[in-house]
């Protein structure tokens, strides 16, 4: 079930619960002890942070897959560490990355030895709304051992000035000895050269220690995860030809890697990758999150997933879990037709609210379905429009007729999919920024501007966010 560490950080003792929570969430992913060590040394430096420049925020600890799958890493899961205030923000965000600059007197090396330890960091701040930062620590580091606490060649400025908020991302997860999503599946053990229907696993991973009893399909302790997942191989079965190597997901008109064009589509801007990432918040501080996402890939076709089981605590978190289960056995399948049978995997338990959306990479297309309160945004064009879901509950009430809502997809799309826990007039984060930043600081950056200290989530709370990769990024 997903388990997320929740921590707020109002004084120095808080400091300490973040790095045992990053421990914690460390041994659970199978972490060696120096990657644990980078992960506690991030956490307790993001911690320390909130403490010194923003009086204060939330800690929060989650066990997820890379954004961006791609064969040849040894990682299949990582600890994701995002950190979220609502302080003055940073008016200067190169600055602030530069090992010795510092506005409280300390040595000035947080910011700097976080995007060095973390195989992925991205910072996000608005000056008069707050900073958000998110790290992720895999079981091996990145090649090269960091950028040397710069913004990096790689790097992409995003907004245009204070009022537009500024991100930077840092070293991309799927750079040099990155990571790789699959290899271990819920309700599995270790990949042996057969995965589920062909999916290629991605997103947020169920199957941590189990609340007492268990639940059909899921592991039910931390010890049936292994320590290492191997490398992602071919997918069983036939897959259409997309002219990529596989776990490299490109869109209509991307280059072949002989150089040679891509396939064509009629969409007027191409898209050379696609990136996934989300947040996900227990309510009340519980240990089990009743929402949980992921992603999946079958060919050519991404699936990206949130579901909301009915209430929240382990009962709400075991309905989640397994739709998460049952979406890797379906990657295949069109989102009207995974939910049909989503309905059927469900029952027997509390049922669940979920909302699927699949993107087809080489069409450029993307199709969405959804039963129940899961909500669905998709910016085109500079506009957000809504996709709208049917009234139900997965495995409890499934209406007679799904629909799926279709849209082109290009290098300007993002979607954003959330629960019900962010408010009802909740309107998508605006800043230009958000545009190129790592899509788990999006999902961020929405939480945090949909709450305040005073007025903090009021139920489980993920937000999953899907979008194109920047064409700077490799």
């Amino acid at each position: 079930m997903p388990r997320v560490w929740d921590v707020p950080v109002r004084d120095s003792t808080r400091v300490r619960d973040a790095r045992v929570a990053a421990e914690s969430a460390a041994a659970l992913a199978g972490l060696d002890e120096r990657r644990t060590a980078a992960a506690a040394l991030v956490a307790t430096e993001l911690a320390t942070n909130l403490l010194k420049h923003a009086e204060g925020g939330q800690v929060l600890i989650d066990i997820v897959a890379p954004p961006a799958p791609r064969e040849g890493g040894a990682e299949s899961r990582v600890v994701q560490i995002a950190a979220i205030d609502h302080g003055p923000g940073i008016v200067d965000m190169p600055a602030a990355l530069r090992d010795g600059f510092s506005t409280t007197g300390s040595l000035g090396a947080g910011l700097g030895t976080c995007q060095r330890l973390a195989d992925d960091f991205a910072l996000h701040s608005t000056p008069g709304r707050g900073t958000v930062a998110v790290a992720r620590v895999g079981t091996t580091p990145r090649g090269g051992g960091g950028p040397d606490g710069r913004t990096g060649a790689d790097s992409v400025p995003g907004g245009r000035g204070p009022a537009h908020g500024t991100a930077v991302p840092g070293a991309p997860a799927w750079s040099e000895g990155g990571a790789l999503a699959g290899g271990w599946w819920p309700g599995g053990a270790a990949r042996t050269g057969h995965a589920p229907v062909g999916a290629v696993a991605c997103g947020a991973l169920t199957g941590h220690a189990a609340a007492p009893g268990g639940a059909p399909g899921l592991p039910g302790q931390a010890a049936g995860v292994p320590p290492h997942s191997g490398g992602l191989g071919k997918e069983p079965g036939p897959q259409p030809d997309s002219g990529v190597p596989d776990g490299e997901v490109r869109g209509p008109g991307a280059p072949r890697p002989d150089g040679r064009p891509g396939p064509s589509g009629d969409r007027s801007v191409p898209v050379a990758g696609v990136r996934a990432g989300g947040v996900n918040i227990p309510y009340g501080g519980a240990e089990y999150s009743g929402d949980a996402w992921a992603w999946v890939r079958s060919g050519d076709r991404l699936t990206l997933m949130l579901a909301d089981g009915l209430g929240h605590g382990p009962e709400a978190a075991r309905a989640s879990s397994a739709a998460v289960t049952a979406l890797h056995r379906w990657a295949h399948l069109t989102p009207a037709e995974s939910l049909r049978r989503l309905h059927d995997a469900l029952k027997g338990t509390r049922g669940a609210a979920v909302a699927m959306a699949q993107l087809d990479v080489r069409a450029g297309r993307l199709r969405f379905a959804g039963i129940g309160n899961v909500g669905a945004r998709l910016r085109a064009d500079g506009t957000w429009r809504p996709l709208l879901s049917r009234p139900g509950i997965v495995g409890v009430h499934r209406p007679a007729t799904l629909r799926e809502e279709e849209a082109d997809w290009a290098a300007d799309r993002l979607l954003v999919l959330h629960t019900d826990g962010l408010p009802s007039r909740w309107t998508p984060p605006s800043d230009a920024g958000l545009s190129t930043a790592d899509p788990a600081v999006t999902a961020a950056v929405a939480i945090r501007d949909a709450s305040s200290p005073a007025r903090p989530v009021r139920d489980d709370t993920a937000v999953a966010v899907l979008t194109p990769t920047p064409p700077e990024r490799p």
